[in-house]
Parts: C-alpha cells; structure tokens; sequence
C-alpha cells in the first residue's frame, strides 16, 4: 500500500509549497521510490482553464487534455511523473462530482451533507491515483485559514485513521520573517500557524520553515518546543538562487531521511549528482544570451512560468545563462520594436488569448524577421508569424478571424472539425461551444519534414506535443503562403493539421503551434528550446567573434 504526504502551508500564499513537494519528490526518486504527486485546489472553478493568466498564474496541461494549476509543471520537471487529470482536483471539480451524484440517484435517501460526503469524494480523489508508487506526494493549494480549505484539510485529517497512522506524514510549510530593527528571525508567526492547523486536528510530523538566512539551532529547539516537535523535525528551508537548488538544500537539512525514517520506508540514500550538475550549469555558465519575450501578460511573470523555465533549461543544454527581458507587447505597439529589440539576441512571443497587444506581437516579429534575429513563436506566436508573414511578404490583408470575423484574409481561423488522433474520433465545435475545456488539448502527433529545422533538433520524425488553442491555421491560404519562402515543416498525420512552420532565409525562425515548454525538464531540455538558445548563442558569435566568454554585446 502507498503511503502518504500532504503539504499544507501557512502564514501566507506564494511560499513555494509547490517547488517544496516537487523537491520532496525528487529526493524520494532519487533515493529508488517510485512516486506521484497530486494538487488540491480550493478554487471552485472546476478548473483553471478559464481564469485569467493574472489571476492564477499559467494554465499547464497534461497529455490527457487536463487544464491543470502551474504547481503540475514543477512536478513534472522536478521528476520523472507525468500528470494526468487525475493529478489535480479544485473544490468546484469535488463539488461537480458530488452533486452529479445526487441528481443521478447515488445518495436516494441521504442528506447530502460536506461530512462525510465531500470529503469522501475528496479522499477518494486522492486514493485514485496511490496504485502502483510507493509514496503519493499531496499538496493543499490556499493558506491554513482560508475558509474554503476546510474540506480538504478535514479530508487529510480522516486520512490518517482510513489508512494507519504510520501511512501518513503532514509536512507544514510556514514564514520565519527577519527583522531588521530587531536583528532576529520571528517565531510567531509559524507559531501562530501551528496552533491554527493543530485546532483543526492536525499535527504537523515535519516543519519547513522559509527564511532568508539559516536557523540557529536554538531557534530550531524554540520552535520545536512551541509547535509540539522534536528539534530535528524543524527544517530550514532557506532562499537559494535558483529553485534547482531546493532538492540539494532540503538534503543537506535531512528531510529525506527524516521521511524514510519517520514513513519506515525502504530506501537507499538519494544520489544527486545530477541536480549538482543542474546547479553548476545554472550558477556557472560558460556563455549567457539575451532573450526577449514579447507577451501581454507580463505583469504577472507566473504567467509564463512553464515557458521561463524551458528557456533556462535550454541555457542548460548550451552550458549558457539565459537572461530574460520582459517586452510588453502594447508597449511595442505604442513606441515600436527597435527601442526593446535592438540589443536582445533572440525573440520569442508565447501563446495568449484576445487582439489586446497582437499588434506589437506581430511588429516585433517583422524586427525579428528583417533583422535575422533567431526568432521561436508557440502556439498564438506561430499564429502571428503567419499573419505577419502574409501580410508583409504575401501582400494579403489578413488577420486571425480571433481577432476579426470580418478579415478579408483569415489566414488562422477557427477550424470547426477535424479528426482527433488522440480520441480517435471527429471532434466538432463553433463560436457558440462553451469555452471550458472546449480547446484542442493534451497530447496530439507530429509528422516532420526531414529537411527542416525542426527535425534537425528533434532527430525524430515523428512527435507527440501538448496543446491548448482553438485557431488553427487556414488551409486554403496554404500554397500561398509556401509560395512565398514559409515552409511547414510538422503536420497532422493525415496532413490536415499544420503544426510547425519555418522561413527558408533566416538563420533560426520556428513557430510551433504546441507549447514545447510543457515537456522541458532541467534534466531532460526540450529539443527546440535547446535549438532556439543554440542559435541565439550562434548568432551572438558571429556577430561579437571576439567575445570568448559571451558575456557582452
């Protein structure tokens, strides 16, 4: 049978429970367990696919097609899982399943009641996914407090007595501010956050404290003594300059073997040789590039986050810092794209939603374009390379029919059937489908033309990527647009479906309409980030030849 860790977190949000579980998880793999790890989420909308990249951060998707919270990307990167819908249930999704329930006739005669059936629903959530590891990782998304995290953490509460005590281990994540007039770390706080989960029934096994610094061992034995511990169950989890770091951190306090030992697990001592390798590349580069991302969301930088990283590890694979340079796209469209543009080595526009700042998505691929600066579009940047190249090389006005249903030229347009590999079915839809869910998501496959960037950086002819659109790229614009130098390079199998596109004349110009960046991991970076950092890093030595580091411009 599994054993069970459920992840809380207290004092306030953002305190990083979610790279803390991915980096428990990497010990464990690393020590030869086999696990998983799933996110519990108190939002009520059944999922996060329709909430604004502001208000959540990025939407990640599994190969199934679940729209999934963006802790499922560090799970996924920091191990070797691969997320499903499974691996993330929200209060909305329980409350659906329940209620469904009860209009089929499930609970005929029962007052459906939050105890015991949503947290039964819950807890059968979380069993669901428990056959076949050895360790099921659970986090709770929200703060200890949060009104709408009380089911699930009375769910996590029964879990104990349903499955054996010595089958489950709490692990609380808590702040320990530093005061600089008083020159300390302040105890209560996690004190205070403690006291609020014990009220509810739980007893955290193991405390990760957040700081800036690290814990005297006094500090360690005060808080043990306050929050009913044993001094060594007190764990620093301090700031580390790259989250690639946390794993080696939370080893060198011996939170893995505190869970073997306290879970009586068998185990050998994690090897982590390779995350010492990750860190040396990250923290001591040989070569560093310039990357510029033209998006509309980047106030929010989570927004991005799969995409922030896969660059990273795409600087990993070319033993190369990737510094990253926030464009605003309608700041492009206000004052145009030389005054960002002009010092940066590559150019990459990201997915999105709506016309807001398409206009400065599509001149900053004109300078990138013109300039022969490497240039990686995904998904709406593969849109608007070929808006833009139709526009400009093509001579048509066209446009995204997203944008406007009434372009003469729609050259992406919203495709209302095709054949779904993955289902093995047609799927059919029209302005009127409801929008949650509703995408063309998940897993789908590629066929490659050989003669192409695009092979030359997968080495395979054939792939399979996640995607997350409704607009696909017109057909009936195809010849033209080929005609004119744009080669599509990946396609659906039946040649329907047009999934890469590339120039001809250009030292590195790619638009995929997949999202590689949810398959990148440090250990593993994904082929086109690898190619996309290659030819930035190229591009940057032919132009400085003189520069053996390439560290300047």
């Amino acid at each position: 049978m599994a054993k069970f860790i459920f992840v809380t977190g207290g004092v306030l949000s953002s305190l990083g429970k979610g790279i803390a579980a991915a980096s428990i998880g990497a010990l464990l793999e690393a020590s030869g367990l086999k696990v998983t790890i799933q996110k519990l989420d108190p939002y009520i909308n059944v999922d996060p696919g329709t909430l604004s990249p502001f208000q959540h951060g990025e939407v990640f998707v599994t190969d199934d097609g679940a729209e999934t919270d963006l802790d499922l990307g560090h799970y996924e990167r920091f191990t070797h899982i691969r997320m499903s819908q499974g691996n993330n249930f929200t209060t909305g999704r329980i409350y659906y399943n329940v209620i469904s329930k009860e209009r089929r006739g499930d609970y005929l005669g029962e007052t459906v009641q939050v105890i015991p059936h949503i947290t039964d629903e819950i807890k059968q959530a979380i069993k669901s996914v428990s056959v076949g590891y050895d360790v099921v990782l659970v986090e709770i998304g929200g703060t200890i407090g949060d009104i709408e995290s009380l089911p699930f953490l009375e769910a996590i509460r029964q879990m104990r007595y349903d499955v054996g005590r010595e089958n489950v281990l709490y692990i609380h994540l808590t702040l320990l501010p530093y005061i600089k007039t008083s020159g300390e770390l302040k105890t209560k706080p996690t004190q205070h956050s403690v006291r609020e989960i014990r009220a509810i029934g739980i007893q955290p096994d193991l405390l990760l404290c957040r700081t800036d610094r690290m814990l005297t061992p006094e500090a360690k034995k005060k808080i043990a003594i306050h929050c009913n511990l044993e001094g060594d169950s007190v764990i620093n989890a301090i700031d580390v300059d790259t989250i690639y770091e946390v794993p080696l951190a939370l080893q060198s306090e011996g939170l893995d073997q505190q869970i073997i030992k306290k879970l009586n697990l068998s185990a050998h001592e994690a090897d982590m040789g390779l995350w010492q390798d990750i860190v040396r590349k990250i923290k001591e580069p040989k070569n560093e590039v310039s990357i510029a991302i033209v998006g509309k969301y980047v106030g929010l930088k989570d927004s991005y986050k799969s995409l922030t990283e896969a660059l990273i590890h795409g600087g990993i694979a070319n033993d190369c810092r990737v510094t990253l340079e926030w464009i605003d796209s309608e700041e492009v469209e206000a004052h145009g794209p030389e005054r960002f543009l002009s010092e940066v080595d590559g150019i990459l526009v990201p997915g999105g939603f709506g016309y807001r700042g398409i206009e400065g998505k599509i001149s900053s691929i004109t300078y990138a374009r013109e300039k022969k600066i490497p240039y990686f579009g995904i998904c709406l940047g593969m849109q608007c390379a070929v808006i833009e190249f139709a526009r400009n090389v093509c001579g048509l006005k066209a446009n995204s029919s997203e944008f406007d249903i009434n372009v003469p030229a729609p050259v992406i347009y919203l495709m209302e059937k095709w054949f779904d590999f993955r289902k093995n079915r047609i799927e059919e839809r029209t302005e009127l489908t409801h929008k949650g869910g509703t995408m063309r998501l998940g897993a789908y496959p590629c066929i490659l033309e050989k003669e192409s960037l695009a092979f030359a950086a997968y080495k395979e002819e054939e792939l399979s990527e996640r995607h997350r659109h409704r607009y696909e790229f017109n057909n009936s614009y195809r010849e033209t647009i080929t005609g004119h130098g744009m080669k599509i390079s990946g396609t659906s199998p039946d040649g329907e479906l047009v999934e890469i596109v590339e120039l001809l004349d250009h030292p590195w110009f790619l638009g995929c309409q997949f999202h590689p960046e949810f398959k990148s991991r440090p250990t593993e970076p994904h082929p086109l980030f690898r190619a996309f950092i290659g030819a930035a890093l190229q591009e940057k030595h032919s132009l400085f030849p003189d520069l053996e580091d390439g560290n300047k411009h």
